[in-house]
């Protein structure tokens, strides 16, 4: 039968509906992902229609994905706008848990494995600090570029945070009323002006709390084991995880089990990968994938 996809439409509130993409072989019965996507990105970075990308090739494996969209972001509706009011707060009190009991709802558990691109794992590690019962659940999580504060120093991290992030896309925020960085060309999906504007103050080298109501994040990780964690860096991802920050971000999240690796030729892999190739590349599957797998492998379900 092969792998098969199917859209999950989730009743959050009455004005919102979120989305979930369920990708399988229904001939197998592997453990259960769960994926999250980063800021101006929606779910679509981890597959594509036609089975390519980080998803499809988990459920060749026997796994059984399921790639979330954010409210407002991908085929959750409605899609953000000037009247959009939610930020990050509610992606991670509300978002990632009816994320997870859907998925418990269709699969009779919670996920065994989480998976995030870039600000994606920042999200997950939240929800880890306000739901720690999570953490019982899952057995590793595996992060693509994921960085909170930026600590490099590199032109390119000048422009596209300190210019762009910092003081550009606030004042376009403020115009419009949202963040419209799919028409910028700056990503695939738009941001809500709150979520951009606490997911700024978080990159910047400031306290890990919550503008909302005050929750610090850093404070209830910092002796909490979460899940063994592979972080996933590339040599070309200049301006957003540099191993710098991806290191400064492994030692705020507690004192279990994290492990970080580098693609790019210069540590034997067949490509220079940056901030998004990392998980669209084709040859990303005989790298970074297999690495992956690997290290589920390594942390059974069972």
């Amino acid at each position: 039968m092969g792998i098969s996809q199917q859209s999950i439409i989730i009743d959050l509130n009455p004005q919102q509906t979120l989305h979930l993409r369920r990708i399988a072989d229904d001939n197998k019965q592997g453990p259960v992902v769960f994926f999250m996507h980063g800021a101006i990105e929606n779910g679509k970075i981890f597959y594509t229609h036609s089975n390519k990308g980080l998803a499809p090739f988990l459920a060749e494996h026997g796994y059984r994905c399921y790639v979330a969209d954010l409210r407002g972001r991908g085929d959750s509706k409605p899609v953000i706008s000037s009247e959009s009011q939610y930020g990050q707060t509610e992606s991670i009190l509300e978002d990632i848990p009816a994320f997870i009991n859907q998925i418990e709802l269709l699969e009779g558990k919670k996920p065994d494995y989480w998976v995030a691109h870039s600000w994606g794992g920042v999200l997950m590690n939240s929800a880890f600090a306000r739901f720690p019962h999570y953490i019982n659940d899952v057995k590793a999580c595996a992060y693509f570029g994921t960085k909170r504060s930026l600590f490099n120093n590199h032109p390119k991290k000048l422009v596209q945070a300190n210019l762009i992030w910092y003081f550009m896309a606030p004042l376009l925020a403020k115009k419009h009323g949202y963040l419209p960085a799919k028409r910028l060309k700056w990503g695939s999906d738009n941001e809500t002006k709150k979520s951009h504007f606490q997911s700024m103050q978080w990159a910047k080298k400031s306290p890990w709390v919550d503008s909302d109501d005050g929750f610090n994040y850093a404070q209830a990780l910092k002796n909490m084991h979460l899940p063994p964690t592979l972080h996933i860096a590339a040599v070309k991802d200049k301006a957003l995880a540099q191993p710098i920050d991806i290191q400064k971000f492994m030692d705020e999240s507690g004192p279990g089990i994290q492990q970080m690796r580098i693609y790019g030729r210069k540590h034997g892999h067949s490509f220079d990968y940056d901030h998004i190739n990392m998980l669209t590349h084709p040859s990303a599957r005989d790298d970074q994938f297999k690495d992956l797998l690997n290290w589920f492998n390594d942390h059974p379900t069972i």
